[in-house]
């Protein structure tokens, strides 16, 4: 759960997310302590049941023959329903005190049985670590709690992962979650609103889509909805009366009869959504002013315009990479 540590230490990185209706990747350049270069990326559709490493090895092999290019380090991000990840209130402790904790005993910590998951777990915040030392140890004089983030995959997923990596003979050297993923390259793409706002990130998978709440570097709020582009696409379609490539054109063309199907799908995802500013500003007395949304469905404007106007906010996309300097090959350029 180490944040701000994409790799080993080297000048090259490729990032790769395992999505559940399509593998993402980039290739990084490092120029300098602040500076990253976009050099290559890639998608690539997958099958939507991949049960074994050798079919996700395969599958990932596509992935990064299509984009070209290597690198010395890889991180990849995986998306995964059976995920585990919570916020929780604990005395000031040592993160490396905290592990074990989890590990022999996490019943007692997140009242949750977890000894089939990988956990790790790490201050949801620098702001957080006021009674902490940067080595994670406890700040001797120090008083109160510190919030932590916990986050844990299941064995076997984790051992499909890295065997599906080494067999690439590509081994990645970071595995984290999605959602964690999205904060920390938010953190790096906004660094202005990650540092001095309230800010919402709604990623909309395929199968579920994420909540994330931050406010002024500090993660306050995580949830999954179990809606994503697989419902939505279902809704559309389900008299039959049009295929997926007949209401994505209907969309586009913004025709009123498919506007008000798209609002009935999407109104569970935006009362979702709702009570989770809902829940946050009534915490923490702050405010949330927009939304920023990632995935597939956000590059459809009538959904963006359904949800801005379901939750009274502004939704816009937002990008990972903006921050980074783009060299890419020219048949990818944009």
């Amino acid at each position: 759960m180490k944040r701000k540590t994409m790799a080993k230490s080297s000048n090259s990185a490729v990032g790769i997310d395992l999505g559940k209706h399509v593998f993402k990747s980039v290739l990084l350049q490092r120029k300098g302590d602040d500076r990253y270069v976009l050099t290559n990326y890639a998608s690539h559709p997958v099958p939507d049941t991949i049960t074994t490493a050798d079919e996700l090895a395969q599958q990932v092999k596509l992935l990064l023959k299509e984009m070209g290019g290597s690198a010395k380090s890889c991180a990849v991000a995986a998306s995964d329903a059976g995920a585990l990840l919570r916020i929780i209130e604990q005395p000031n402790t040592p993160v490396e005190l905290l592990r074990s904790a989890l590990r022999l005993n996490g019943l007692a910590v997140l009242n949750q049985e977890c000894k089939d998951f990988v956990l790790d777990c790490a201050p949801v915040s620098a702001v957080a670590l006021a009674g902490v030392a940067s080595n994670g140890a406890a700040i001797e004089g120090s008083s109160g709690k510190t919030r932590y983030l916990v986050g844990g995959m299941l064995r076997p997923a984790v051992k499909q992962i890295s065997e599906a990596m080494n067999k690439t003979k590509t081994p990645a050297n970071i595995l984290q979650l999605a959602p964690i993923c999205s904060f920390n390259a938010f953190e790096f793409a906004y660094p202005e609103v990650f540092a001095n706002e309230a800010f919402l990130l709604l990623d909309m998978g395929h199968e579920q889509s994420t909540v994330l709440i931050g406010n002024k570097t500090e993660l306050m709020l995580v949830r999954s909805v179990e809606y994503g582009g697989k419902q939505f696409g279902e809704a559309l379609t389900a008299d039959g009366a049009v295929n997926a490539e007949s209401a994505r054109l209907l969309m586009q063309q913004g025709d009123a009869g498919m506007a008000e199907t798209c609002r009935s799908s999407l109104l569970t995802l935006a009362t979702e959504v709702r009570n989770s500013i809902g829940f946050f500003e009534g915490q923490c007395e702050e405010s949330i002013h927009r939304i920023f949304v990632s995935g597939g469905m956000a590059k459809t404007e009538m959904i963006l315009q359904i949800l801005s106007d379901e939750l009274g906010l502004p939704c816009e996309i937002w990008d990972p990479l903006e921050t980074c300097e783009v060299a890419l090959p020219p048949a990818k350029r944009q």
